[in-house]
């Protein structure tokens, strides 16, 4: 449901013990410490007018609490949160600014539009929440619909909708209520493949009418490649890396990072020119300094065999057993588990010589050239 319906009251960045900040740009900035259950929530950041954050991280750690703190539907119990120069949450100096009153909307996966309501009705909802007369709601509702496709519906329920139209439904009534920022939480996972690529490219044009902050919470690295200026990862509570997609492609430093940009991570200790890893595979690499590292490889850098290559002779040649083979287009991503777990890429040409299937016992072979190695 869209919260934050209205501004937030600037009088409550001025009484006594609230912080009041004034940047060089209009900007969120936060620092939330919360426990929720077994979740210890402690995370930074920052978006800039205009920018867009994705939020990305596997199930449990974190994410749509952070969007919780942030809309006011959950207290933080250490640190602050800052919209421009109003504070909305800051425990130490007892500030906090109810959800209805912070310049902020929410997008859910589930779109929660009011089934008894028109689309319009819907539409004009928050618009009337944040103080507007009903004609200036009906006005601006009807304008948002017309926008995004959707004036025909108007005076429909949404019973009657398509899970894109519904979402569109959600955005437009979201943006309606003109906030500061706009939370997103997985906006497009309800979807199916065709209609989640037609409403990330309506997503990507309405949002560049947006001027506020925006941030995108999502498991699919596709929509933070197609919408996100920058990307947040959070795991188990923690910000483990940050930066653009090219950025942490060039550089993961986790699992799940490396798995979101379709690489093959290990961690080890470096001697001599041989990384060992913590279950004691020895990975030869072609040049690093000595101590902990990070190692990555390519899955289309790995060659799987069905015997080892004298001739070629790679310097590192594991065996390995098929525990998954998925087609890609024109290639196929074979899973390997043995003293070193990885996926490799192949052709299908190369499958089809291979005659691949689930259980067979292979060989995976890297040359010490495609591994690159950087400190941890």
């Amino acid at each position: 449901f869209v919260r934050g319906l209205g501004r937030a009251s600037r009088s409550m960045a001025g009484r006594p013990g609230a912080i009041t900040r004034r940047w060089s740009q209009l900007m969120l900035a936060a620092s939330i410490q919360v426990e929720v259950g077994t979740l210890q929530l402690d995370v930074s950041l920052d978006v800039a007018d205009g920018e867009l954050l994705a939020v990305l991280g596997p199930n449990g750690s974190g994410k749509s609490t952070l969007l919780r703190c942030l809309a006011g539907l959950l207290p933080i119990d250490r640190g602050q949160i800052v919209v421009d120069d109003v504070v909305y949450d800051a425990p130490k100096s007892r500030v906090f600014v109810e959800p209805n009153r912070r310049s902020t909307s929410v997008v859910l996966q589930q779109h929660s539009l009011f089934e008894h309501m028109s689309l319009l009705e819907n539409v004009a909802f928050g618009i009337r929440a944040g103080g507007g007369t009903r004609q200036q709601a009906r006005t601006r509702a009807s304008e948002w619909l017309e926008q995004f496709g959707l004036g025909s519906y108007a005076g429909s329920r949404p019973s009657v909708l398509s899970g894109g139209q519904a979402q569109r439904v959600a955005l437009a009534r979201a943006l309606a209520t003109r906030p500061r920022l706009l939370m997103m939480d997985e906006p497009l996972a309800a979807l199916d493949s065709t209609t989640r690529s037609e409403v990330r490219r309506d997503l990507r044009r309405y949002l560049t009418s947006f001027s506020g902050m925006r941030i995108l919470v999502t498991h699919d690295p596709v929509d933070a490649y197609a919408l996100a200026d920058r990307v947040l990862i959070i795991e188990s509570g923690r910000v483990v890396q940050s930066g653009t997609l090219p950025d942490l492609a060039a550089r993961p430093r986790s699992r799940y990072v490396a798995d979101l940009v379709g690489l093959n991570l290990f961690t080890g200790v470096v001697s001599g020119g041989v990384l060992i890893t913590a279950t004691g595979a020895a990975i030869v690499i072609a040049d690093a300094p000595d101590g902990m590292s990070y190692a990555t490889i390519r899955p289309h850098s790995i060659s799987v065999l069905r015997q080892p290559d004298a001739a070629s002779s790679p310097r590192n040649c594991w065996p390995g057993v098929v525990t998954d083979l998925d087609r890609l287009g024109d290639r196929v991503r074979v899973a390997l588990a043995g003293p070193v777990n990885m996926t490799a890429e192949i052709t299908l040409a190369a499958n089809e010589a291979l005659q691949l299937a689930l259980g067979d016992s292979v060989w995976a072979a890297v040359k010490a050239t495609d591994i690159e190695v950087y400190a941890a």
